[in-house]
């Protein structure tokens, strides 16, 4: 008979238990071994101060529900709040009824719809550009396009606070892969001047960082690549349907649309659904539909999940107002958590931190803020570097000036409980 673990042990226990004989190991090391003697999570949880996997109730409004708790969410990425839409959900239902739930397949072979080519061309004429590629999450997105173009003999560089998926993708190529300091362009120089000649370089940058909410100096970008010859990529994905005059970026905002060569946005932030695309030349664009791993071995975009898109690109084109209602929100909460005496960094778009320093400060203040009605993230390394956790905040259109308020009311007396505020 199998050997079973034995109920209430410890992790170290667990441990020794596999050590000598437990299910599937024999004398060598047992890979698992890493899991049982993981302990930082519980730790947490025993504190009571645990915040991740929190369960939410109800649609991703301004306020949600929580273990029959309302409260106001400040943690959400829904910036023009149409997650929860009418309009958007009967579009996904109509075609739930047209297309099913499922494509049984990549769209490489059997997968591709004609309304995934439909949200292709309408993402392509939004974003002013000659094809787009839509992709099943915005995290593959960057890993199939960075890994599909940047081969053997290129290099790509990346700013050191760039999104987890960047980095990924960029170590997934066979090229070199250079980091510059945080939006530094003598740095980001540095790096392009080390090359020589004949390497082909991409530089690959957040639009939008998501957690500090600061912007890439697209400008300044812009100029460094031109005068070392280099492509640019930037993620959007907190820069779509915020940024700019019509919501197309941060390429927009600053006037330099020409001047970037991929622009990768998600579904899931302003757009109401879930997956990413990527928009460009059209001949790059065909390269990465036929080389990206992760579009050609990944079930494509859920037919509901198109459509979704669609109606919400259809609704922030027709009510520009929700944009101005996400920023007279944002500039709100900057003005009153700054006057408060918090550190918002150098945040300017709704995602607003609240520098707290130490991981566990970032936790308590989490969990003191739900039992207070907000719902709020923490941040911490390797997030953001040691001893600069952080809460992080953003703005919805949807919220009222009650909602944030109330919110403020809030912050303000846990940042006082933990003498982050006077």
């Amino acid at each position: 008979m199998s050997q079973q673990f034995p109920h209430r042990i410890s992790y170290q226990q667990k441990i020794e238990f596999h050590r000598h004989g437990g299910p599937g190991v024999g004398d060598g090391v047992d890979v698992f071994q890493k899991c049982f003697a993981y302990e930082r999570a519980d730790q947490i949880r025993q504190l009571g101060l645990y915040p991740y996997f929190r369960v939410i109730t109800s649609g991703q409004d301004p306020v949600v529900s929580m273990n029959g708790q309302r409260v106001i969410m400040l943690g959400s990425n829904n910036y023009l709040g149409l997650a929860n839409h009418p309009e958007i959900k009967e579009a996904a239902e109509h075609a739930l009824r047209a297309y099913g739930l499922g494509t049984a397949g990549s769209r490489f072979l059997n997968g591709t719809l004609d309304i995934h080519l439909a949200l292709e061309e309408r993402l392509a004429d939004f974003m002013r550009r000659d094809a787009a590629l839509c992709f099943s999450t915005g995290f593959q997105v960057n890993l199939g396009v960075i890994s599909s173009l940047i081969d053997r003999h290129d290099v790509v560089v990346v700013d050191n606070l760039n999104h987890a998926c960047i980095l990924d993708g960029a170590r997934l190529s066979y090229g070199r892969v250079l980091k510059y300091h945080h939006n530094n362009m003598v740095s980001l120089e540095a790096r392009l001047g080390s090359l020589n000649g004949e390497t082909g370089s991409m530089i690959v940058v957040d639009g939008v960082f998501s957690m500090e909410g600061d912007i890439a100096n697209l400008p300044g970008i812009v100029a460094v690549k031109n005068r070392f010859g280099a492509r640019l990529m930037v993620d959007d994905a907190h820069g779509v349907g915020v940024m700019g005059e019509h919501g197309r970026g941060t390429s927009e905002h600053f006037g330099v649309e020409n001047e970037v060569d991929l622009i990768m946005g998600t579904f899931s932030k302003s757009l109401a659904g879930v997956g990413g695309f990527v928009a460009g030349d059209a001949k790059v664009i065909d390269w990465i539909k036929h080389k990206a791993r992760t579009l050609i071995f990944s079930a494509a975009l859920p037919p509901a999940s198109a459509a979704s898109v669609m109606k919400a690109i259809e609704i922030s084109q027709r009510e520009p107002e929700r944009r101005q209602r996400l920023w007279e929100n944002t500039n709100y909460m900057k003005q009153e958590l700054t006057g408060l005496g918090f550190d918002t960094g150098e945040s300017a778009t709704p995602v607003v931190p609240l520098v707290v320093g130490a991981d566990l400060e970032s936790f308590k203040m989490t969990i003191r803020l739900q039992e207070e009605g907000v719902f709020v993230n923490p941040v911490v390394s390797p997030a953001v570097p040691p001893g600069r956790a952080m809460i992080r905040t953003s703005c919805m259109a949807t919220h009222s000036r009650d909602h944030l308020d109330q919110a403020l009311e809030a912050i303000a007396k846990v940042g006082r409980e933990i003498s982050l505020i006077a």
